[in-house]
């Protein structure tokens, strides 16, 4: 068997093992990550790069910053004030989807949902709501946000770095013009219709994130200290740019300091990691490199593209490319998705004679709806067991906001840009 069958049939059984859940999803990244290098598919080193990804080493280290936010009853207090102005439940959703879609534009949208699910399960604790119905909202929101600017998220540099090859560019804000709709689109689902669709789970605290604890006791200095030192980690994510030093050393600056200052015991930073996140997002990474090294993910993206036809009409091309990009997401990393298909995608347009940039808008509009698994976005894997998640709650939640998104893109797109300008 070719290796990149052998890749498309793990593909499938990852699939249906993450759908019907019958061994822990964390349990079936593994299976899928050994039975790669078992098959001879990928090397140990390629298998295992995920679990050295920088994205790992900034869960680790924001699992310690917010861990630390909670051991001070820092994230408690700060909930407490948050839900003095949000009176219901719907409009503290509306309120943490606004502010997470906002930050997500200038930051990394993992790095904001990183520094504010620890505020947001905080909040959850002060005001009795299940963190269940706000987590979700909350990494939903970070990735629509990724979409209102040139560094919101990866993906929209790789586009970007594609089109420079050919002398064009997407302004700072370009992205924002399909983005920010359908942020607004989403905030007004979940306000509305979707909140109806967001799961209602009791999750019964573990490690770090224990809400009912008494905090009377823990020193002032302890609890200002942890909040000083999340905050100059969210600026030093800000400006990560002009400090140069990346998301992941960032966090990791954050998470020593709180260690070696007491704000945190080195037993209870350990405690603070979610192992279940670490081992489901570094497992599925080897998939991700074996449908890119085998060459099964392009496989799949040109039998589908070739199904149109040497002359396809742009519109139709145009809702192709943005659907396959969504179904790749959910199972790709997203930026992993349009990495894949922003080659592809170029060559297309440059054949067809079409504006490439009318192509690669959809194509990493379409590769930002990772919604409907826990797996497409580092941030979505993060919650997984913060908010109690299981696979079909991401489906239920996510899946209509992939239709919202492909609805407006569709929309916005044709006269945006235009493909024969």
């Amino acid at each position: 068997m070719s290796p990149s069958t052998i890749t498309l049939l793990f593909l499938l059984f990852a699939v249906i093992m993450f759908v019907l859940e019958k061994i822990p999803l964390a349990v079936t990244s593994m299976i899928v990550c050994i039975g790669l290098v078992v098959t001879g598919v990928l090397d140990v080193k390629t298998a295992f790069a995920g679990f050295i990804d920088s994205n790992v080493i900034l869960f680790v280290a924001m699992f310690i910053v917010g861990g630390a936010l909670f051991e001070t009853g820092m994230a408690n207090k700060i909930g407490g004030i948050v839900t003095k102005f949000a009176k219901t439940e719907r409009m503290l959703i509306i309120a943490i989807m606004v502010i997470v879609g906002l930050m997500s534009g200038v930051l990394s949208n993992t790095g904001t949902a990183a520094v504010l699910i620890p505020v947001v399960i905080g909040i959850a604790a002060k005001s009795g709501y299940k963190r269940s119905r706000l987590l979700m909202p909350l990494v939903f929101a970070a990735a629509m946000g990724g979409n209102l600017s040139l560094i919101g998220a990866p993906g929209n540099l790789i586009a970007q770095s594609a089109l420079q090859e050919i002398d064009m560019k997407f302004g700072f804000f370009e992205y924002a013009i399909v983005g920010l709709p359908i942020l607004i689109a989403g905030i007004l689902f979940y306000a509305t219709i979707g909140y109806k669709l967001l799961p209602n789970h009791d999750v019964k605290d573990e490690g770090a994130f224990d809400t009912e604890k008494d905090f009377s006791n823990v020193p002032a200095w302890k609890q200002w200290l942890s909040l000083i030192i999340l905050v100059l980690t969210l600026l030093a994510m800000i400006f990560e740019d002009k400090i140069g030093i990346k998301l992941c050393i960032s966090g990791g600056i954050g998470a020593l300091l709180l260690i070696l200052t007491g704000v945190i015991s080195e037993k209870d930073a350990l405690k603070s990691i979610d192992l279940k996140t670490i081992f489901l997002f570094g497992g599925t990474l080897s998939l991700a490199a074996a449908l890119q090294n085998t060459g099964a993910g392009e496989l799949i993206a040109n039998k589908v593209i070739g199904a149109l036809g040497e002359n396809p009409s742009p519109y139709i091309l145009t809702f192709v490319v943005f659907i396959l990009c969504c179904i790749l997401t959910n199972f790709m990393s997203n930026t992993a998705t349009t990495a894949l298909m922003v080659p592809i995608c170029l060559s297309i347009a440059q054949g067809m004679g079409a504006d490439p940039r009318a192509v690669l808008m959809a194509c990493v509009i379409g590769g930002s709806c990772a919604y409907a698994t826990p797996i497409g976005m580092p941030a979505n894997t993060m919650v997984v067991g913060a908010g109690g998640y299981k696979f079909m709650d991401y489906v239920k939640a996510g899946f209509p906001l992939i239709i919202i998104a492909t609805v407006v893109s569709m929309i916005i797109l044709p006269i945006a840009f235009p493909f024969f300008p």
